[in-house]
């Protein structure tokens, strides 16, 4: 019972903390768990083993992420520093013509189609690589672009490569026919972010800005890189070869999931593009040093949060807090309750999916809910769509290592972009289970 309430403590204190930024995430997330562990241990109702070993364990679990995470960004920002998305902002552009409304719901449809790999630190680089500039040179708000990235990215996760999907279908031994059971949710919800989300942003925005009528020569003005030291880092003679080098890894990336003979971890596939694209681009030594070091910065902000990330894990599943909160969660539940359990797993799922891993949540506590969902008549297909649901939220997370890569390219504050995001995540679980109950694929109540 102590250890349960330590665990809630924990999560109030962390979650207080970053909204009111108190301190930055970094910190938080190192040092709140690691108060809260000394106290359960203290109290004698933590798990037996040390402090050292949790961090260690937790660490484990973000570290490929983290090496990924560094030679994605540099490989990214060599192909920023190259040129690669030059043609793509400018095509963009002159799509757009200066009106707002077209550029957010060109970033909505490409968000949703680059999250087709099923990887939020790929779709994030791409997105934001090639609509940065383009959302800058027409002064719209860098919020937008962080909300309707991640929306796409957590429609597009359910997808049974992404990772919830795949946990679930694992942990209550489910086909992979639960695909055509979600893809209508997932459908709406990716109109209702393109037509409603993206273009109710394109009015904001353009009572703010107004709509440009953009002439060729204005176009070509914005995009002309006037800056000598970033005229002298482009490599346009160089296009064709990184654009097919991106192509084929990001293909590469994707056949991965699905092709076991040519399967590579995407950490060595980045690795081996950032050689690559070093070589090619900036063949003498002292350039290819300058790269590293001009972007290296960036990279390394990034992963100390992705292994800051592991640490909160560490601590939160080492000490037995994780598995506390996740018991509390069926105790906490009336009998009355037994006929609705596919919407109780549903609602459970977003604080669950978002307090803690999708590990944590689909392997720790999905299988005891699942248990009492089997008794009251559920089956294993119906609690695995509810269990999904939640992921609407999940990438809001301060656990999810990437989103600590996009709030740093796009320079926005974690509070007020979760907040922000909530709003329209909201809506989206909202259509998720909506959909889930209207085609008869999960019920709303069975009489017991």
């Amino acid at each position: 019972m102590l250890l349960t309430i330590i665990a809630y403590a924990m999560i109030v204190v962390f979650m207080f903390i970053i909204m009111k930024k108190k301190m930055s995430p970094f910190t938080a997330l190192v040092l709140v768990p690691l108060v809260f562990a000394i106290i359960a241990m203290a109290a004698g109702v933590a798990k037996k083993g040390t402090i050292g070993d949790f961090v260690l364990e937790g660490i484990k679990t973000t570290a490929n992420t983290g090496i990924m995470l560094l030679f994605a960004i540099l490989y990214f920002s060599i192909m920023l520093d190259a040129g690669l998305f030059d043609p793509i902002t400018k095509r963009m552009i002159y799509f757009a013509k200066g009106d707002p409304m077209k550029v957010l719901m060109a970033t909505a449809v490409v968000a949703a189609a680059v999250s087709l790999n099923g990887d939020g630190t790929t779709t994030t680089l791409i997105c934001c690589s090639a609509f940065i500039p383009i959302y800058k040179k027409l002064h719209m708000r860098m919020m937008d672009l962080g909300v309707l990235i991640i929306l796409q990215n957590t429609i597009m996760n359910l997808l049974p490569w992404g990772g919830p999907t795949a946990r679930a279908m694992a942990v209550l031994d489910v086909d992979a026919s639960i695909l055509a059971y979600v893809l209508p949710s997932m459908i709406l919800a990716l109109l209702y972010v393109i037509f409603i989300v993206a273009r109710g942003m394109g009015k904001r925005e353009r009572k703010r800005l107004g709509i440009k009528s953009l002439t060729h020569e204005e176009i070509d003005a914005m995009i002309t890189v006037t800056d000598p030291e970033t005229a002298a880092i482009r490599r346009p003679q160089n296009f064709t070869f990184n654009g097919i080098l991106t192509i084929v890894l990001i293909a590469w990336l994707v056949a991965s999931s699905f092709i076991k003979a040519i399967a590579m971890p995407p950490l060595l596939l980045f690795l081996v593009g950032t050689c690559i694209a070093l070589m090619v681009n900036y063949p003498q030594l002292k350039d290819q040093s300058k790269r590293i070091g001009a972007n290296g910065g960036d990279a390394v902000q990034v992963v100390i949060l992705v292994f800051a990330a592991g640490v909160f894990m560490g601590l939160f599943q080492g000490t037995g807090m994780a598995t506390a909160l996740a018991e509390s969660f069926t105790k906490i539940i009336p009998h009355q309750l037994a006929g609705f359990w596919g919407i109780v797993i549903a609602v459970i799922s977003a604080p669950g999916t978002f307090f803690l891993s999708n590990d944590g949540f689909y392997f720790g506590v999905l299988p005891v809910l699942a248990q009492a969902g089997r008794a009251y008549g559920f089956t294993n297909m119906q609690m695995a769509l509810a269990s999904l649901m939640g992921q609407a939220f999940h990438l809001l997370s301060p656990l999810v290592a990437f989103i600590y890569l996009l709030l740093r390219l796009t320079g926005l504050d974690m509070g007020a972009w979760q907040k922000e995001t909530a709003k329209y995540a909201l809506g989206v679980f909202v259509i998720f289970v909506v959909t889930i109950l209207l085609t008869g694929q999960m019920p709303f109540y069975i009489p017991q």
